[in-house]
């Protein structure tokens, strides 16, 4: 017969510690945590959901809150389950050699808060290549008394 690992540290020094909501509840000797084998908390349909809240939440159309508005969740656990996706995934490793990006001057645009910006307002996007994987924009709000064509 297999002995039943702790969830905790997995060492197979456990023992049964009396029933819970019917479960047989166990000890682990190594580490002292209580513990139940299984959870009726994952299964098809949980699963299901988690993928269908990643996929929704990679797509940028949905904050935690909305997704668990949708699924019927908190939106802690919406939070843990995109988290524990994340976490699945090796870090993004970029192609080619790394270049140094400055955002100058955008504290001091940050800090100001401008009271007359707003999308009301237009603007004027410069963008230009710099050298093969380098990319600068510069997105410039045009001057009370300016014309533009």
């Amino acid at each position: 017969m297999d002995k039943i690992k702790c969830k905790n540290c997995t060492a197979d020094k456990t023992v049964k510690n009396g029933m819970v909501r019917n479960k047989q509840r166990y000890k682990c000797k190594a580490c002292g945590y209580n513990f139940v084998v299984g959870d009726k908390r994952t299964g098809e349909n949980i699963a299901a959901m988690k993928a269908m809240v990643v996929l929704l939440y990679s797509l940028a159309k949905g904050s935690y809150g909305m997704l668990g508005t949708i699924f019927n969740r908190n939106r802690s656990l919406i939070y843990r389950w995109i988290k524990e996706a994340g976490m699945s995934f090796d870090d993004p490793v970029p192609e080619g050699e790394i270049k140094e990006i400055e955002f100058d001057e955008m504290w001091h645009f940050i800090q100001s808060k401008k009271q007359n910006f707003g999308s009301s307002k237009p603007l004027t996007v410069a963008q230009g290549k710099l050298s093969p994987g380098c990319l600068a924009i510069v997105i410039l709000q045009h001057l009370d008394g300016s014309t533009t064509k």
